[in-house]
């Protein structure tokens, strides 16, 4: 956050004006030299707060996607093995659709998270409590908690879309070529079914899920770095 909201120089300095935080280990070094170790977890309340109503409206959100998609389903007929089948092309939408609605639910946590990890020393605000009641003192409800919203929105579509999407085709393509050219946990050549594969069930969604959140935050950084602009101006 601190390197996506340091201000930089004018226009006429540009050439020769850098931001404070050059490098990551510059920057936690400055950080806990001016505010102490402590300076390292600030907007730790707010982020905690925030991934409860996120990851539950955003799962509950994905869930009824994929439910509503299923029953218009019934009857029709198609490959689901395919990487690229229908049912795994609908994981963007629902991913898009679940990232859309958990920001909208938790979105004033994140406003929160960002604020208070944006600010030095000294201090503008010393508590969660004390930040949420002055910004909505400065500018209102919702123009002060809800501010970069649109920004958000805009930049949680297709970071979600890509997220789910992918895992979903990341996990299709890994059935089909890593899995089936080791064989399944009965074709070990001994005839002696195994009960659970474990080297395959953490293999599997931990690369996919690598994969799948790398090239989805890669992809949006730029949307991300805006929304926290909007965030603290």
């Amino acid at each position: 956050i601190r390197f996506q909201i340091q201000r930089e120089g004018t226009v006429k300095m540009a050439k020769t004006a850098r931001g404070k935080y050059v490098g990551v280990t510059q920057a936690l070094g400055c950080i806990v030299r001016e505010e102490g170790v402590r300076g390292l977890w600030k907007g730790t309340v707010p982020g905690l707060l925030l991934t409860v109503p996120y990851c539950a409206v955003q799962f509950l959100a994905l869930e009824t996607f994929r439910s509503a998609f299923q029953r218009r389903r019934i009857g029709v007929e198609g490959d689901n093995r395919e990487v690229l089948s229908m049912d795994r092309t609908m994981s963007f939408a629902g991913g898009a659709f679940a990232g859309v609605a958990a920001t909208a639910a938790s979105y004033p946590f994140d406003l929160l998270r960002t604020t208070m990890a944006a600010q030095g020393v000294p201090k503008q605000y010393p508590t969660v409590f004390h930040a949420a009641r002055g910004i909505v003192a400065q500018r209102g409800v919702f123009r002060g908690l809800y501010a970069g919203l649109g920004a958000t929105v805009v930049e949680i579509i297709p970071y979600a879309a890509l997220q789910f999407g992918l895992y979903d085709i990341f996990t299709a393509a890994y059935d089909r070529h890593v899995h089936a050219a080791v064989g399944s946990p009965s074709e070990g050549g001994t005839g002696k079914k195994v009960a659970v594969d474990w080297s395959y069930l953490v293999s599997k969604p931990f690369v996919c899920g690598l994969a799948s959140g790398f090239i989805a935050k890669f992809a949006t950084h730029p949307l991300d770095v805006v929304k926290k602009r909007y965030q603290v101006a």
